[in-house]
């Protein structure tokens, strides 16, 4: 009885070498790919957080910077923030609010140049679109306005379209199209919520240009109605 019970081990013990000569290696090396990919995983996330801290930190000097109206230390932590954490929240941010305060600071083509940077590096098209939605106001007050609707054309980030709009029909008012005004802020109207107060200021363009857009959806409502009946 011992001696088929040692031999039916033997030839199990000798599976199994068979099998580890035959797939030995193959294991270990999925098992090291395994290691190393939860290493580097947990390498990355320390990685990450690590930016983020030290991004944190430097808004936090420019957060100071802005509160002290330092249009030129502003400007300096805000160079260093997007040379070094360039892919952080921290450096969009960081862009938008040096922007702020060089152009309160009357230092235009800095602001632009920070607003330009947002637009053309941010990974979130919102701040990208906030970006360009600035840098469009302020080629409007250059009277640039081909510069200007460059900009609101590749803002296109989803929840913008209302505000996109509005600054176009600034634009082409002021450039003296006022049917194409009047569309975009009908658009404008149309894709804010009625909720938000902004869109108040929307109606009254539209009704100081003699098209208030309650009387149109009313003219419009009453047309699609008389078109239904006489069918």
């Amino acid at each position: 009885m011992a001696s088929h019970l040692d031999l039916e081990e033997q030839e199990q013990l000798d599976a199994v070498k068979h099998f580890w000569k035959r797939y030995g290696n193959v294991i270990v090396s999925v098992l090291i790919a395994v290691l190393a990919c939860f290493s580097a995983w947990n390498g990355w996330n320390w990685w990450q957080r690590d930016q983020a801290a030290k991004a944190g930190a430097m808004f936090d000097e420019l957060e100071r910077a802005a509160q002290a109206n330092d249009a030129e230390k502003a400007g300096r932590i805000f160079g260093d923030l997007k040379d070094r954490y360039a892919r952080t929240s921290f450096a969009q941010q960081g862009g938008l609010l040096n922007a702020r305060v060089q152009a309160e600071a009357g230092q235009t083509d800095a602001a632009k140049a920070a607003l330009t940077w947002v637009g053309a590096n941010a990974p979130e098209t919102e701040y990208q679109t906030i970006a360009k939605l600035r840098l469009a106001g302020m080629f409007l007050d250059a009277k640039q306005y081909d510069d200007a609707l460059k900009q609101l054309d590749s803002a296109t980030a989803e929840g913008f379209e209302a505000l996109a709009e509005d600054r176009r029909g600034d634009v082409l008012l002021a450039q003296g199209k006022t049917d194409d005004a009047k569309a975009a802020y009908k658009k404008a109207w149309l894709a804010m919520n009625p909720k938000i107060e902004y869109r108040r200021l929307i109606e009254a363009k539209l009704t100081s240009m003699g098209s208030p857009p309650e009387a149109a959806a009313s003219t419009e409502a009453a047309n699609a109605a008389s078109a239904g009946a006489s069918k």
